[in-house]
Order: C-alpha cells, then structure tokens, then sequence
C-alpha cells in the first residue's frame, strides 16, 4: 500500500484509516484515488512516520483458523537464484497490468457463456468482400466481423455495454470496443469509437492502423482509455478455447478463438465438413445475470451465422 501511494503521489498523511484501530488499508489508499484527495504537497515531502506505521498489511488467517477454513495464505518466495536462472524486474506497465488483473479477478464476480459458431457464411462473405477490396489494398479479418456483430447485439443487451461506477452501473448507448493487442511488455486495449455505426471495411482500416501504432508505442491515452466493452482474440494462436479476465469498470469482454475445420451435420442431417469457432463471454455479475449473457451470446451467434446482418 505504500508503494500503491507513492506511485499515485499520495500523503498517506492525509488519508483516514478504516482499519482495525484507524490504521490504513488498501481500500482507503484507492479511494483516495478515485477522488483525488490526499495528493502530496509540490515540496515532496510527506509526513510518513505516524502514517506509514498505519499503513496494515492484508490480514491473514491465524494456522488454526486457515486450517479450519481449508485456506492457505498466498505467499510470494525469494527468488532461488540457482545456477541457470535469470530474474526480470518487471517494468512499470507489467506491474500496472498484474495489479489490475489481479484485483478484477478477486473482486468482479465473472461468470462464463461459451457459443460455438458456424463461419462458413461469414467467411464465404469475407472472400467475397476482400476480391472487391484488393484494389484499395485492404484486406478484412475474421476479428473485424467478430466485433462488428458483438457491437451490433449490443444493441438489445446494453446492461452488458455498461460501467461499474461509485455511484451505480452507468449504460452506454454508443459502443466503444476495446480490442486486445499483445506486446512485448504487456497488453494494451485501443478503442474503436462508436463501431455499431461503421461499417466492416472502416472497422478494418481503424483496427489495423490502432494495432500498428499500439506496438509502436505511438498512441494517444485518448486511444486506449473509454472503452465500453471488449473483444480479445487468440486466435491468429491456434488456441481452441480460452477464458479472458474483465477490464474493469467495463461490464464485460469477449475472448475469440480458432476457427477449426471439422465434420459437422447440415440441415439435411449429412456429414458435411465445417469451420467452427467458439466465443466466450466472461461478464461481471453484479450487472448482469447469466440468462443475459446466454441470450446476448446466441444473439451474436446468429449474427454471425447469417452475416448479411452486419451490412444493415
């Protein structure tokens, strides 16, 4: 908590402890945060003796009671420092990264709503799209028509295209899609403003051109910060099937997976081969229940599955 204080350049001073006997735990250092208050003087200087001896460290469960609750107390090892073993400090934005993570999956309630989707008209419609789109030099992905209809059955489900705000859930009727982009040192989220109203071929050149900047360090925090929803796609990986953790404040996220080629029955009943792909919504549960996230996955399903929607 101390150093969650200095980075934010917090006087620890100045913030009122909610803790056993007044002392200061990590909920009082955010909030002070969240409001601004309690900002170190322009001098530097803090009053850290009284302050940070009441700083309290997470509390943890005596060996009796963690033996009778079946818990064991995390506890981070010193590095070995064995032959062979190399030690990476992490950089600020892998820290920034692992904090947030780390409190979204301890304290958002996700739950899980996976679909699998039939692309064969989608990616029918692709090829057709990208033959009359090779002369301007573009090329359409699957992940553009993925968040393109994720933002389109937005539309009837916008509890889920919602903020976790102090003062209640705040409901976007615009979509602002943050799309996951992989770097070296961490992952960064750039947003595509409004993308219910554009169509697949500006889809494509914004996300290209944000992902291309993104991994060279060259955008604006206006870029990145406001989204509403989120889609994160490992598919280019091969991976068949994963889980994505919240961003909060957002509501939810959609985590993308391979398309695989397999054996699947038409309508006539026939073996016939097919591309399939599974999404998976993880949504924070205390803005919606799980019917909606059921309804809100089989709503991008069809869309999906009969594309011509997405071009209305």
């Amino acid at each position: 908590m101390r150093r969650l204080a200095r980075e934010n350049d917090l006087d620890l001073s100045r913030i009122e402890g909610s803790g056993p006997a007044g002392r200061i735990v990590e909920r009082d250092v955010r909030a002070a945060m969240e409001s601004g208050t309690a900002q170190a003087r322009a001098d530097g200087q803090q009053a850290d003796g009284a302050a940070q001896a009441s700083v309290e460290a997470p509390e943890q469960p005596t060996s009796q009671q963690a033996q009778m609750q079946g818990f064991q107390p995390a506890r981070i090892p010193e590095p070995t420092e064995a032959p062979g073993t190399t030690l990476v400090e992490p950089t600020r934005m892998m820290r920034v990264i692992g904090e947030r993570m780390t409190e979204a999956k301890q304290h958002v309630p996700h739950f899980y709503a996976t679909v699998e989707v039939r692309m064969d008209a989608a990616m029918a419609l692709r090829k057709q799209l990208n033959a009359q789109l090779e002369g301007e030099g573009l090329k359409l992905s699957v992940n553009d028509f993925v968040m393109k209809a994720c933002a389109v059955a937005l539309r009837n489900y916008p509890n889920l295209n919602a903020l976790y705000t102090t003062r209640g859930i705040e409901l976007h009727e615009k979509v602002d899609m943050a799309m996951a982009v992989a770097l070296d040192q961490g992952l960064i989220t750039p947003v595509i403003r409004d993308i219910a109203s554009k169509g697949l071929a500006t889809i494509s050149r914004e996300s290209k051109d944000l992902a291309a900047r993104a991994r060279e360090g060259g955008l604006k925090p206006e870029e990145y910060q406001g989204g509403t929803f989120t889609v994160s796609n490992m598919g280019m990986f091969g991976i068949e099937s994963f889980t994505a953790i919240i961003n909060p404040p957002q509501a939810a996220i959609v985590a993308v997976s391979s398309i695989e080629r397999r054996p699947v029955y038409d309508e006539n009943g026939e073996i016939v081969p097919g591309n399939m792909m599974k999404l998976t919504l993880s949504a924070d549960h205390r803005i919606a229940n799980g019917r909606d996230g059921a309804l809100y996955m089989s709503e991008v399903k069809r869309t999906l599955e009969n594309p011509v929607l997405l071009m209305v």
